[in-house]
């Protein structure tokens, strides 16, 4: 697709560093108003047919599905430790996920010709958010991350998803004592759930938002962060149960504004912000057993 940059000066001026001029605008929020067009963010990417967009999701839905259906049940039974199911799904989400970061850098890198910063930047829309009427880039714009923030913890908070199978449904099952004495003491399965909990919203929101969604416009026209949202919620084959409240909260609490201000960052944090709440709850399971411990050792005198 053709870019419409900022419009030349009469002078002549050497190329690169007009360019140079041009990103500085949008990267400095300097919003000088009448002074031209802010940088075209879909001119670094290149526009997927249908089958491409298809390839991708199929390459990061179908692992995440066999390895959760498939592969950690049979580790299971091949692992020792306090509840080897529990801990085997861990592991494999993590090497899912770790999966789904490998690809995005091998299709970034198929496309840039380089994994320098500049390039994946550009390539995954990781710069700040753009004010899609003025023009302005970061700064105050940040601020409208926070209505979706809230948007996204009001479509999880509905109570449309069916309860999953324990212990796979893990924020239903931490309450529970298996989850809890898993944890109890346990810093090499806190260490998973950690991974988990952090890969999870970035690596998904890269695949989906910053791979796929500017990628998707020659194929899904205006409606292609709609497109972004049933694809993810579809995605979700490990966890089923979660595809109600994840199909609003995909497609307007994170697509959408990654397609408005074109910045994966405005999809990314939204999903990203309970995934304190949740290491701290299960935090609190590890370290309530070390209590218990210390207490017990004072009482015998060890």
């Amino acid at each position: 697709m053709s870019v419409k940059s900022i419009a030349a000066p009469t002078t002549k001026q050497d190329p690169g560093r007009r360019e140079s001029v041009d990103r500085a605008r949008e990267v400095g929020d300097q919003g000088h108003p009448g002074a031209g067009r802010p940088f075209d963010r879909y001119a670094p990417v290149r526009q997927y047919s249908l089958s491409k967009i298809l390839a991708v999701w199929a390459a990061a839905a179908i692992p995440m599905g066999l390895l959760a259906w498939i592969v950690a049940p049979w580790l299971s039974d091949r692992i020792g430790g306090r509840d080897p199911f529990i801990e085997s799904l861990l592991i494999c989400f993590n090497a899912g996920l770790l999966w789904q970061l490998a690809m995005v850098l091998f299709l970034v890198r198929r496309e840039q010709g380089s994994l320098a910063w500049s390039r994946v930047r550009d390539a995954l829309w990781l710069r700040a958010p753009q004010d899609p009427k003025t023009g302005r880039v970061g700064k105050k714009v940040w601020w409208w991350v926070l209505p979706f923030v809230i948007l996204s913890a009001a479509f999880n908070a509905l109570p449309i998803d069916p309860v999953g199978p324990l212990p796979r449904d893990l924020p239903n099952a931490i309450p529970t004592d298996r989850v809890g004495d898993f944890f109890s003491g346990n810093l090499v399965g806190f260490a998973l759930l950690v991974g988990v909990a952090i890969l999870a919203p970035v690596v998904e929101e890269l695949v989906f938002r910053g791979l796929l969604l500017p990628r998707m416009r020659a194929v899904f026209g205006k409606g292609d962060f709609v497109a972004s949202g049933v694809m993810h919620t579809l995605y979700h084959l490990h966890q089923p149960w979660s595809m109600p409240a994840t199909l609003l909260d995909s497609t307007f609490a994170q697509a959408y504004p990654t397609k408005r201000f074109r910045s994966t960052w405005m999809g990314i944090i939204p999903p990203t912000a309970p995934s304190p709440l949740t290491i701290g709850a299960v935090l609190a399971l590890v370290l309530k057993s070390h209590a218990s411990r210390s207490r017990a050792a004072f009482r015998t005198g060890r």
